[in-house]
């Protein structure tokens, strides 16, 4: 990454992750296309390059690799991160059943000391459903408040069928790799 420390100046890599049913793929094309698409469950994974059109993200070039959730899937996640800028978690809010999974998925791959840092965006999806949990009671789920301190996470309320929060998703994770840049950077001077 070349450039001032204010603009990122290259295509930002993101993956997009979380359990099967949680709303990734929906949220990946609401993102793309600006309104919803009907999907089917994800083998494999999905790709698409969209291009901020507003906010500080503005003109930013992204390429966001949605990777299926099923058990047999997740161990390709790791393959995904090790090229990426950041990481969003897609969860989905009413199933809290399944939230301990999510958990615990999570929590290995921010726990990694490979991509353990990199900047985390949990998309609390299908906030717009009955008996949704709150991004708070989420965070709380996740046990996110217990991540090292210089995890950079942030939880957006979000609904990918309306794309209510998706916008700012994109400038959210901007703001999130250029904090961990600048981070990077200081700790780079100290040294």
């Amino acid at each position: 990454m070349g450039g001032g420390l204010g603009k990122l100046d290259h295509t930002v890599q993101l993956v997009l992750l979380g359990l099967d049913s949680a709303g990734k793929t929906s949220v990946l094309y609401h993102l793309k296309f600006d309104k919803f698409s009907c999907t089917v469950p994800t083998v494999g994974f999905n790709c698409e390059k969209i291009k901020a059109k507003s906010g500080k993200a503005k003109g930013t070039n992204f390429t966001i690799w949605d990777i299926g959730g099923q058990d047999k899937t997740r161990p390709l996640w790791k393959s995904y991160l090790r090229s990426a800028d950041g990481m969003v978690f897609v969860v989905d809010s009413v199933d809290t059943e399944r939230m301990e999974e999510a958990r615990m998925e999570l929590l290995k791959l921010v726990k990694s000391p490979d991509y353990g840092g990199l900047p985390l965006l949990v998309v609390a999806n299908k906030q717009d459903l009955p008996r949704a949990s709150s991004p708070e009671e989420i965070e709380k789920m996740l046990t996110l408040t217990d991540l090292s301190p210089g995890q950079l996470y942030h939880i957006q309320p979000a609904c990918a069928i309306t794309g209510e929060g998706l916008p700012e998703c994109v400038d959210i994770m901007y703001d999130l790799i250029i904090k961990r840049r600048k981070t990077k950077s200081s700790k780079k001077k100290i040294k």
